[in-house]
């Protein structure tokens, strides 16, 4: 085991990840959480869970900002950050960035929209301004920290590129890769898939039975129009 490096779960509880996206199930969200967790403990590294009720901060920014910092004041040289949005996290893409640490100042796992799935740095290389001023939760995310490391000289390890469950159009995307996904988390995106679909069903059949009932009455030939 390598003490000198740490594990950041920085996820919330089922519960209020809902809140944040509405299209997934606190069911799903208890899978990935369980899931992320196997994952960690297989990687036989020191980990540490911050939720919602750990987090301080206004901000994402500050909250995870401060959740880094606090595990470097646990006494580690390397922090390892994850989430629980990434159903393709292995346990093979934290041991990556724990042997790319021992090289690089900084280790990036890219997801598909501009952000990341995790994040390898050194208490060395840690900035709490520089962190604070980062364009959190955007698509601009990981052009900005290429720009600053390569600004400060400082070199980045890339490991593979995965999708986070950001959008209902991710969970698609997950489902039609060649990745392997644990067998809960697999069939609880294709009921979520499911449900998505029947209700876009529904809402389209009403729209479609309101404008006939509302038009017909008024003898509008805008009906017609979409015929």
């Amino acid at each position: 085991m390598n003490q000198k490096t740490a594990l950041l779960i920085f996820a919330n509880s089922a519960a209020k990840e809902v809140e944040r996206k509405e299209f997934l199930s606190a069911e799903i969200f208890s899978a990935l959480n369980k899931q992320t967790l196997k994952t960690a403990k297989k990687s036989k590294l020191p980990y540490f869970v911050i939720s919602e009720k750990e987090q301080t901060g206004a901000s994402f920014g500050e909250r995870f900002t401060n959740a880094i910092d606090l595990i470097f004041k646990k006494g580690f040289d390397n922090v390892i950050t994850i989430g629980n949005d990434t159903p393709h996290l292995k346990t093979k893409h934290l041991l990556d960035a724990n042997t790319s640490l021992t090289k690089k100042q900084l280790v990036i796992g890219p997801s598909k929209d501009g952000g990341f799935y995790l994040m390898g740095l050194k208490k060395a290389h840690f900035n709490k301004e520089t962190f604070l001023k980062l364009p959190w939760q955007t698509n601009k995310l990981q052009a900005s920290i290429g720009a600053i490391s390569t600004i400060k000289k400082e070199q980045i390890s890339f490991l593979e590129l995965l999708i986070d469950i950001d959008a209902q159009e991710d969970i698609k995307t997950i489902l039609q890769s060649f990745k392997t996904l644990s067998l809960d988390v697999l069939l609880l995106l294709k009921k979520t898939i499911f449900a998505i679909k029947i209700y876009n069903i529904s809402k389209v059949s009403f729209y479609k039975t309101s404008s006939f009932t509302k038009n017909y009455n008024k003898g509008s030939p805008l009906f017609f129009a979409y015929l």
